[in-house]
C-alpha cells in the first residue's frame, strides 16, 4: 500500500505544482475519514486541488457551487410528484457522491451553510422526515475566501469544527508558477488522469490508519496539548474531544502517509496547524495568525 499511496502523491503533483505539503496534508485528511477546508485567495489551485483528489482516488464526484441564492433543497434534494405513479417520488441533490466539492462555501448563506451538518458528522441525510444514508466512503472538501472578501459569510464554530482540517495552498514559488506557466492547460491534465486506486483499496487505507500504533507517551503529549488549550484565560474555547479525536486520526494518517507504523511527536507537531489553527483563538489577541497561535501552544508544551 505504501506505492499506491506515493502514487497518489506523485499524480497530484503534476497538477499542483510546488504544493507537495497541502497535497499531502490533503491525502491525510481523506485517510484519517476527515472532511477539508482549504481557505485561501481565488486562483492559487483549491478547486483543481479537489478535482485532482477526485480523479486519483478515483471517487463519485460533485461540485456544488455555493451563492447566496443557494437553498438547501438544491444541496440535499427534493420530493417532487409524479403524475405517472401518482406519488411523491424523492430525487437526490448532489450531495449523494463520494466527494463534494462546495466550492466558495462562505458565499453562501448560513441557512444553506448548515444543510451539511448532518452529511458531515453522521453520513446521512434527513428530508421531510427521511433518514438517507450517504455513499461511502463521503467526503466534503469546501474551498472558502477570505473572510474580507466582498459577499462572504463567515463559518460558524460549529460548522468550522465540522472540517478535520484546514489548509493553505499560497501562491507557487517562481520555479512552480514558471512550469505552471509553460504547462498545459490544467482542466485538460484533470481530465487525463487515472485512478491510481482500484475498488476498495482507499477503504483499506482507511483501516490502515486505525492501526497505526500510538504509545502511551505519545497520548501523555496529545492529553497535555489538549490541556493546555483549555486553561482559563488562554484561548476563547479549548480543544474539544471531536477535535482531539481528530488530532489523534490525523496524526495516524500523517504516519502512515509518510510510511510508517508508528506516530512520533513530530507528526502532532506537523499536523497540529491544520487540525487546530481554526479551533483556537486566543483571548488576549483574537486575531493573531493561527500559525502563530498553534507555533506557542507546541512551545509552551514540552515533549515527553
Amino acid at each position: 500500500m505504501a506505492q499506491r499511496i506515493d502514487a497518489v502523491l506523485d499524480q497530484l503533483n503534476t497538477v499542483i505544482y510546488g504544493k507537495a505539503t497541502p497535497v499531502r496534508l490533503s491525502l491525510a485528511c481523506l485517510l484519517a475519514r476527515g472532511h477539508l477546508l482549504v481557505e485561501d485567495l481565488p486562483g492559487v489551485g483549491k478547486t483543481t486541488l479537489a478535482h485532482g483528489l477526485a480523479r486519483t482516488l478515483g471517487l463519485q464526484f460533485q461540485r456544488i457551487q455555493f451563492t447566496s441564492d443557494l437553498l438547501p433543497a438544491d444541496i440535499l434534494g427534493v420530493s417532487m410528484f409524479s403524475s405517472e405513479r401518482q406519488r411523491f417520488e424523492f430525487h437526490p441533490g448532489p450531495v449523494f457522491s463520494q466527494l463534494i466539492l462546495a466550492d466558495e462555501i462562505n458565499r453562501a448563506t448560513p441557512k444553506s451553510q448548515s444543510a451539511l451538518l448532518e452529511a458531515m458528522e453522521e453520513q446521512q441525510v434527513t428530508v421531510e422526515g427521511v433518514t438517507r444514508r450517504l455513499p461511502e466512503p463521503f467526503f466534503v472538501i469546501a474551498t472558502q475566501n477570505p473572510q474580507e472578501q466582498i459577499g462572504t459569510f463567515p463559518l460558524p464554530e460549529s460548522q468550522m469544527d465540522r472540517f478535520l482540517m484546514r489548509i493553505h495552498v499560497g501562491y507557487p514559488d517562481a520555479r512552480a508558477e514558471r512550469a505552471l506557466l509553460r504547462g498545459r492547460d490544467r482542466r485538460e491534465l484533470l481530465e487525463e488522469l487515472p485512478a491510481q486506486l482500484e475498488d476498495g483499496q482507499l477503504v483499506q487505507l482507511q483501516e490502515q490508519v486505525t492501526q497505526v500504533h500510538v504509545s502511551d507517551a505519545l497520548l501523555d503529549y496529545v492529553q497535555a496539548l489538549i490541556a493546555h488549550s483549555r486553561q482559563p484565560g488562554l484561548y476563547q474555547m479549548g480543544l474539544s474531544p471531536r477535535a482531539g479525536l481528530a488530532l489523534m486520526r490525523a496524526c495516524q494518517a500523517w504516519a502512515l502517509v509518510n510510511h510508517r507504523d508508528h506516530v512520533v511527536p513530530e507528526d502532532v507537531q506537523a499536523i497540529l496547524p491544520s487540525v487546530a489553527g481554526h479551533r483556537l483563538r486566543l483571548v488576549e489577541s483574537p486575531t493573531m495568525a493561527p500559525a502563530q497561535v498553534i507555533q506557542g501552544l507546541i512551545e509552551a508544551v514540552p515533549v515527553p
